[in-house]
């Protein structure tokens, strides 16, 4: 019998999605106006029909915690579970994790008892959606002991991603990790045994998507050493001596740990044809299921945009922009390639009139105020007449108090105040 444990790496610091990480996980960052990173691999795990999952995290992991316990919860019956295992000290371990694998490692404690015959090792920064029963089938088919789970890639994006070489019967041969842009890897392109019907649109090298089947005495295996991650250590030192199949996806991937990526894919699901289609009805993506009313718009003009449930928007001119929820956003405001991520609370009347005695503005987006490319964070007070990326001003990546330029993009952190007339 098969018995699969599905484990969602998301220990890190987040440090490429700073400051969206300041106060909570990089599973837990908003997504799509309403969603969680962490609920793109879960879903995918319930819409295959693997329902144990473990969540490994150790940093602002509270949130996290609060989002998996109101979102995730099986019937008695199933068996099913979503946990969260975060870092502790044992009378075997110190504590924090050191990297992907150290963390598998220090929890066999408890994957153990599970009794697993396989351990489906899963991403929490990547939008994709895969039938991970197909990952599972090639692995027991092949009889390979791992298999990584890849796809296609151009030349530029293999420079930052871990590249692999395989034959004509899906053996990888060879991996490297990050090459960076300079380095010789014509060897390492796709053969065309591989290439046959596949829609590679001219990308010619193999990348690993960071999703790994292990056969459980396999896994054991490989962590019986020092090794700390994955990608740079587990894989490279498995080639050659374990039977190691690469699985190639075909569909739409894309790694959202940086600021760019993330931002960039939020506003693609804007566009008319989405590369991330979040209608799916065969495969939905699930998150916490919240008691808001709808979104009302009043004299409002939006255009390729999504706004989520609970916005109020007055007199408002919205395009390739994402609102998210409880968003409240004022007259003659203007947003313009904008991920807005909303608000976890709605302001009283009472609280909105003590704003107005400390002369704090309201959670949202205030009158007259016109925002072009940016991140707006959850609960941002952003005054009357703000001028965000409209400016023609000399903006360089940093840290500004309170906001920060990243990868040329503006970022309002969490909880922020921007007063009336700020120019950023």
């Amino acid at each position: 019998m098969t018995e699969v444990l599905s484990i969602v790496l998301g220990g890190g610091k987040g440090t490429r999605l700073f400051p969206l990480t300041q106060s909570r996980a990089k599973p837990a960052v908003p997504f799509g106006g309403k969603y969680r990173l962490v609920d793109i691999p879960i879903s995918n795990c319930i819409n295959s029909n693997l329902r144990k999952v473990y969540i490994l995290t150790q940093f602002n992991s509270a949130s996290l915690h609060m989002h998996v316990a109101h979102t995730y919860s099986f019937d008695s019956f199933s068996r099913g579970f979503v946990e969260i295992l975060a870092a502790e000290q044992t009378f075997e371990h110190s504590g924090w994790y050191e990297g992907t694998a150290d963390a598998v490692r220090k929890n066999f404690i408890h994957f153990r008892t599970q009794n697993p015959s396989h351990y489906l090792i899963l991403s929490g920064d990547q939008l994709y959606r895969m039938d991970l029963q197909e990952l599972l089938k090639q692995h027991k088919e092949s009889g390979a002991e791992v298999t990584i789970a890849c796809t296609a890639v151009t030349r530029e994006d293999a420079s930052q991603l871990g590249i692999l070489k395989a034959n004509k019967k899906n053996e990888i041969t060879e991996f490297l990790e990050k090459p960076g842009p300079v380095k010789d890897i014509n060897d390492f392109k796709i053969p065309s045994e591989l290439l046959t019907d596949r829609r590679t649109k001219g990308k010619e090298y193999l990348a690993s998507m960071g999703i790994y089947v292990f056969d459980a005495a396999a896994m054991e295996a490989s962590l019986d050493n020092e090794y700390t991650d994955f990608g740079k250590e587990i894989i490279p030192s498995l080639i050659g001596k374990k039977k190691v199949n690469a699985y190639i996806y075909d569909g739409y991937w894309e790694d959202i740990g940086t600021i760019k990526n993330f931002y960039e894919a939020n506003l693609d699901l804007t566009s008319l044809t989405p590369k991330f289609d979040f209608y799916d009805e065969k495969a939905p993506i699930y998150t916490h299921m919240r008691n808001l009313p709808p979104s009302k718009m009043n004299f409002s003009n939006m255009n390729q945009s999504i706004a989520a449930e609970g916005c109020i928007i007055t007199n408002a001119s919205i395009s390739n922009s994402i609102v998210g929820i409880r968003t409240i956003i004022e007259s003659g405001a203007s947003l313009n390639g904008v991920v807005c991520m909303g608000a976890d609370y709605y302001e009283s009347e009472e609280q909105k009139r003590q704003n107005a005695e400390a002369r704090l503005p309201d959670i949202g987006i205030g009158k007259g105020t016109i925002v072009k490319g940016a991140i707006i964070d959850k609960n941002a007070r952003i005054g009357e007449g703000c001028r965000i990326g409209i400016d023609d001003l000399n903006r360089t990546d940093g840290d500004y108090g309170h906001y920060h330029i990243v990868d040329g993009i503006i970022v309002i952190p969490k909880n922020a105040v921007l007063y009336p007339g700020t120019v950023i």
